[in-house]
């Protein structure tokens, strides 16, 4: 690890090398966050990377280090899950990841993460402006997979793989553990699907190789600190938490 580091520095990284405290800064605060809430590795990190990375790299590293992070937290939670209604959210994200990853490396996503910002600023404000809501009618599993459709797109263009979907679960008004059996499932296979996309597009270079490596330990640490701190929140707490960070969610995603 130390001689990658030293490689690291001499390359200097196409002259960002001296930003590197700031992204195992950023890494590590992504992980955190990540770990108590279930999500948003990608909006925190990306919120600092998209400064010194390119939008690629940053697609690349959120799957490569989220696929590690929600990897970690699903095997934990894997008493909790239910297939059943776990697959039509991961069968809708099969068919979108593809497009997601498509208008990544072909297009401009520009429009679409604006776009997707707005949605979900707009949602952020109005949940959190009510303390309570009534939770939505099991509308089924076509309506499910519509979601997972929309939510792989989504994490093919930016790598945040489980933000709509989280954005769903709480519609539901689903408890904190439930709907972490759901969204974190989700957002793996996710993850699991952009990075081999993207791998297939050759899009893993030797730079974006170096900093996953040298982000590991910010990120195992992260991790780590985030889990201890999930199983001292209630629901109502948990639900906050969730709403602010798709409120910075939305606003990384329009700025």
């Amino acid at each position: 690890m130390q001689e990658l580091f030293a490689l690291f520095w001499s390359e200097r990284m196409d002259g960002m090398s001296f930003e590197l405290p700031l992204f195992i800064v950023a890494t590590f605060a992504g992980a955190l966050v990540a770990g108590l809430s279930g999500f948003a590795f990608g909006l925190i990190a990306a919120s600092i990377w998209l400064y010194i990375l390119t939008p690629l790299q940053t697609a690349s590293l959120i799957i490569a280090f989220g696929l590690i992070v929600q990897g970690y937290s699903v095997w934990k939670l894997r008493g909790a899950l239910d297939w059943r209604r776990l697959w039509p959210f991961i069968f809708g994200a099969a068919l979108g990841v593809p497009v997601g990853v498509t208008i990544l490396t072909w297009g401009d996503p520009g429009d679409v993460r604006v776009g997707v910002g707005v949605v979900l600023v707009l949602y952020s404000l109005y949940a959190l402006s009510r303390p309570a809501f009534r939770p939505l009618n099991a509308p089924g599993a076509g309506v499910d997979g519509v979601v997972g459709f929309l939510n792989g797109v989504l994490g093919g263009i930016t790598g945040l793989a489980g933000i709509l979907v989280t954005v769903w679960c709480g519609l539901r008004g689903w408890p904190k553990d439930v709907q972490r059996a759901v969204f974190q499932p989700v957002a793996v296979a996710t993850f699991l699907m952009g990075a081999l996309w993207i791998g297939t597009k050759g899009a893993f270079s030797a730079e974006t190789i170096k900093l996953f490596l040298i982000g590991l330990p910010a990120l195992f640490a992260g991790t780590w600190l985030g889990l201890k701190l999930f199983g001292r929140l209630n629901d109502a707490a948990f639900r906050k938490i969730v709403l602010v960070l798709l409120l910075v969610s939305g606003g990384v995603l329009v700025v």
